[in-house]
């Protein structure tokens, strides 16, 4: 029996540009069908016309990075809700944040997997970044045993800090005595990922790495360079800091590492300037045999230097001039962008911002944004043309193939009732108070939204009712490919 059906709502979908008026029937947590004019006796909800998206797949987030992950895991799954996120993943590493622990992942995955447990509001799972020699040895464990297929490297950390310069990358890492985070490193990461891929080829699909792509050793000197010109503040200094070519660098060198060592599924990571997807878009010609995929994050499409809400605003790679954001949106428009993400990292008011509050290099890199990444792409990408469809296919379908949600990312039958109700015509403004997320501000204050998420569901629970979180924790723990 029909346990609840969703009338009177459009349904949106990646395989069309225009939404279909139908109604969607869910048992046990699943769509079972999707066409006009069904009836149940069970439960029923009138969507009022409003737009049915398939529910978001943020497939970046940080949860745990500067609060403790159980606290993350419930407030940050709030907000993500608020913003038509029914699937989060969420990165992970071991050293100094997150855990603060070293150590094997076979030890230390099991404790991530603990403290999460029953306190999300939303679906989720994780990325897992090698950081030693032996996490490398460890990845066909990690796919097989706890369902972790995708992997990640931080190309700068080994010789710049989070936050910026850092002359002690070694102990922030954790890493064991006489071991490197650099280049060879990332060889052999790349390597070993490949071998996980041949070792499981029904799975090689599913399996793939992505890179944060920073040039250490560019950023230091630029960081010098601004701060000893002093001409520059705020965001427009951090992001002069960090130039745009420190970005297509790293997408080189990453590109050409991936195609020395066979490495055949690449992710590029929050690309955030027209250099950067530049580069991205000459080695995927250069290199035809590997899968690149490429995504970028809501804050770089809707925010700039100027208009973005101070230095809360820092975030790595840097929020970007105007020319960038354009720049930006004219790679979503013509499809090189795979897909769209929050790069959600809750940075509380008395972390984020140094003394004196003023000065961008002291304060903490990362925000959340996870409520307003569908808002924010529907408000902005149909200003410029970009389809519905489009759409859910940069939020939702494209981000769960890739990573392995088998179940998860359209409105169809046999999929996860992970939808999401949209009201296109509901204009409203952004102000951090409203979020369920704890940090007290946000990089879009004052920005005029003209779409909002009124419900979602997450395997058919409603975890979000007219804007509203209700309910007990209703998210689980998925093992991918799932």
């Amino acid at each position: 029996m029909t346990e609840l059906l969703l009338k009177n709502v459009k349904v949106v979908t990646h395989d069309r540009d225009d939404p279909v008026e139908a109604d969607v029937a869910i048992e046990d947590g699943r769509i079972v069908r999707v066409e006009p004019g069904l009836s149940t006796t069970g439960e029923v909800i009138d969507g009022g016309g409003r737009l049915a998206f398939p529910g978001v797949v943020d497939a970046h987030q940080h949860w745990g990075i500067y609060n403790p992950l159980p606290e993350d895991a419930e407030s940050e799954s709030r907000a993500s809700a608020q913003g038509g996120v029914t699937t989060a993943l969420t990165y992970m590493r071991t050293g100094q944040y997150y855990l603060n622990k070293g150590g094997p992942y076979a030890e230390f995955y099991p404790e991530v997997l603990r403290q999460a447990e029953g306190r999300a509001y939303v679906d989720y799972g994780f990325h897992l970044a090698p950081m030693s020699s032996g996490h490398i040895d460890e990845l066909p464990d990690l796919v097989e045993r706890f369902g972790v297929p995708s992997f990640k490297i931080f190309m700068f950390y080994g010789g710049h800090g989070l936050h910026g310069r850092s002359d002690d990358q070694s102990s922030f890492l954790m890493l064991p005595e006489g071991e490197r985070y650099d280049y060879a490193h990332f060889e052999f990461v790349m390597r070993g990922v490949q071998a996980a891929r041949e070792r499981l080829p029904e799975l090689a699909s599913e399996i793939s790495l992505s890179l944060h792509c920073e040039t250490a050793e560019i950023m230091t000197a630029y960081t010098k360079l601004v701060e000893e010109a002093g001409e520059l503040s705020g965001l427009a200094a951090y992001s002069a800091s960090r130039p745009p070519h420190s970005e297509g660098l790293a997408v080189f060198i990453a590109s050409y590492l991936a195609h020395e060592t066979g490495l055949g599924n690449v992710n590029l990571l929050h690309l955030s300037s027209r250099k950067a997807m530049d580069a991205a878009v000459r080695m995927a010609a250069t290199f035809p045999h590997i899968d690149f995929r490429r995504e970028v994050t809501i804050g770089h499409l809707l925010a700039d230097v100027d208009t973005a809400n101070g230095i809360g605003s820092k975030v790595n790679p840097p929020i970007r001039p105007r020319e960038d954001v354009e720049a930006l949106w004219e790679y979503v428009l013509d499809g090189t962008v795979d897909w769209v993400v929050s790069d959600h990292a809750c940075c509380r008011d008395e972390l984020k911002f140094g003394e004196p509050r003023d000065n961008v290099f002291l304060a903490k890199s990362g925000f959340g944004g996870a409520e307003y990444l569908l808002p924010g792409l529907v408000t902005e990408g149909r200003r410029r043309g970009l389809p519905y469809g489009r759409i859910a296919a940069l939020t939702s379908w494209n981000p769960a193939k890739r990573f392995g949600l088998r179940t998860k990312g359209t409105i169809a039958p046999g999929f996860d009732a992970d939808i999401c109700l949209v009201d296109p015509a509901q204009t409203w403004t952004v102000r951090a108070q409203d979020s369920e997320s704890t940090q007290e501000y946000t990089p879009f204050e004052g920005f005029e939204l003209s779409a909002r998420v009124t419900d979602t569901f997450v395997r058919g629970h409603r975890v979000l009712d007219s804007g509203k979180i209700v309910g007990a924790p209703a998210g689980r723990y998925v093992s991918r490919p799932a």
